[in-house]
């Protein structure tokens, strides 16, 4: 595969290519893609009007929301940075996706995740209510639910991302895969540090629930449907509820390959 680009003026130059060529293709939906992003000088200014038409309600408008998402993506650079990193990832991992504008105009769960990065910075500007709010659009639009006070890193990947659930104090470091209807939740009422923490390179599968302040290794796989309630060591893969070791993960990074082989 060609080497990408995270660089966001290099990608960004890639993405608008490829819409031309789209355009040329399929004609009938040029004033979509120029509106999305042919018309857009730069991601920012694309990814936050994509995401203020998704989101907006009779609450708050397209027009207010992109001010309010600008305003985070100037204040905060490394929004942008992650969400090209979020792109990338996406890109490489997904076999049925060939073109980054993909993942920019079509996949919810990189649209939830790049939501969650602006809502997490209107939480750390005590602004929570406003990043509550985004975070209630993002659950009914994506039905993906972010806690703004979660920590997550670049790289990520959603796939599918229908029914991803991440607590208030959950860890997701950079360069992790997370498949649809996964939970990281805690294990009741308990207060303070409750949720897990996914370290580099981790692969969850479809449906797998890992509950309380435990922590799932670098390198880790976990296989769908599992129930996770114990520490994952680094370069290991469990499975099973309660979820038991059956191996290795077989690689440094799971979340690259997305081999979802788990014995």
């Amino acid at each position: 595969m060609t080497n990408l680009s995270a660089e966001p003026t290099e990608l960004w130059l890639s993405i608008q290519e490829e819409a031309k060529s789209e355009v040329a293709k399929e004609p009938c939906l040029a004033s979509f893609y120029h509106s999305c992003i042919i018309n857009h000088s730069d991601l920012k200014s694309a990814l936050s009007y994509l995401l203020a038409s998704k989101l907006a309600d009779d609450v708050m408008s397209s027009l207010l929301l992109r001010e309010l998402f600008q305003k985070a993506m100037d204040s905060d650079p490394e929004i942008i940075t992650s969400a090209c990193y979020d792109i990338i990832a996406v890109r490489t991992r997904d076999p049925a996706v060939v073109h980054c504008s993909t993942v920019l105009l079509y996949l919810k769960g990189f649209h939830a995740l790049q939501a969650y990065r602006v809502a997490h910075w209107f939480w750390h500007q005590d602004r929570r209510s406003m990043a509550l709010y985004i975070q209630s659009r993002v659950s009914s639009v994506c039905q993906v639910d972010i806690h703004p006070a979660a920590q997550i890193g670049h790289g990520v990947m959603f796939d599918h991302a229908t029914g991803i659930v991440v607590g208030e104090t959950c860890v997701i470091e950079n360069d992790v895969s997370i498949l649809q209807s996964v939970t990281l939740g805690g294990t009741g009422n308990e207060s303070g540090d409750r949720h897990p923490k996914i370290r580099e390179g981790v692969l969850i599968g479809a449906g797998a629930k890992i509950l309380g302040n435990i922590e799932v290794g670098k390198g880790a796989k976990v296989g769908g449907g599992s129930v996770v309630l114990e520490d994952v060591p680094c370069h290991t893969t469990v499975v099973g509820v309660p979820a038991r070791v059956v191996g290795a993960s077989g690689c440094d990074k799971p979340a690259l390959d997305m081999n979802q082989n788990w014995t």
